[in-house]
């Protein structure tokens, strides 16, 4: 009598990952969930860890850039999903069309926030002071990030909700032409952000 029930549950768990392998199509994991391989932190290697199959962040600040071998670490058009979640009065981003830097903050490209109730008024899924989002998300709760680069238009949403749809024109245009990496951020030693299921499609 067992067996029919084993065979239904094990169709259902196929048809599952079948549907998840669908909507997934096209995107390249740039995290393993146990190792930092792929990975290269600036300025302060111990503010990243790897937690339960999470990369967090906590300690001094430093930029984790992917400088793995998937599109040669470095993306022009791109749609980015990954998971993040702060614990109370943490701030963290993330970076693109950025470059690798020994220290200090990433000069180039664009930053998307990771934060909740950190004092800092911009809130997840603002791009950094170009498109701020007031309206906070909760801590200790993951969000559902979604970036995306194409044909000069930048678009984030965060738990379905689209807060950012910009054109970037003139000097204040950090699009690089030929593209540039992908950075997580370690904000203070108060900060603890973590971030999980991180997959690109590169869309050109």
């Amino acid at each position: 009598m067992m067996k029919p029930t084993i065979a239904l549950l094990t169709s259902a768990a196929f048809a599952l990952v079948t549907s998840l392998s669908f909507a997934e199509e096209g995107f390249t994991p740039l995290f393993d969930g146990e190792t930092l391989e792929g990975w290269k932190v600036s300025e302060n290697p111990a503010s990243f860890k790897v937690v339960d199959g999470s990369l967090v962040a906590h300690g001094p600040r430093g930029h984790a850039f992917y400088v793995g071998d998937f599109n040669g670490a470095k993306f022009t058009d791109f749609e980015l999903r990954l998971e993040a979640m702060t614990k109370e009065n943490s701030n963290g981003g993330v970076f693109f069309h950025t470059d690798w830097v020994d220290e200090g903050w990433p000069p180039n490209g664009y930053e998307v926030q990771v934060n909740n109730t950190h004092k800092d008024w911009r809130k997840s899924g603002g791009l950094y002071a170009v498109v701020d989002n007031k309206e906070p998300f909760e801590d200790e709760t993951w969000m559902k990030y979604v970036i995306r680069v194409e044909n000069g238009v930048i678009t984030v949403s965060v738990n379905g909700k689209e807060l950012v749809n910009h054109t970037p024109e003139g000097e204040e245009n950090r699009l690089q032409k030929e593209g540039g990496a992908i950075a997580l951020q370690a904000h203070d030693p108060g900060s603890v952000v973590y971030y999980k299921n991180i997959r690109i499609k590169p869309l050109k």
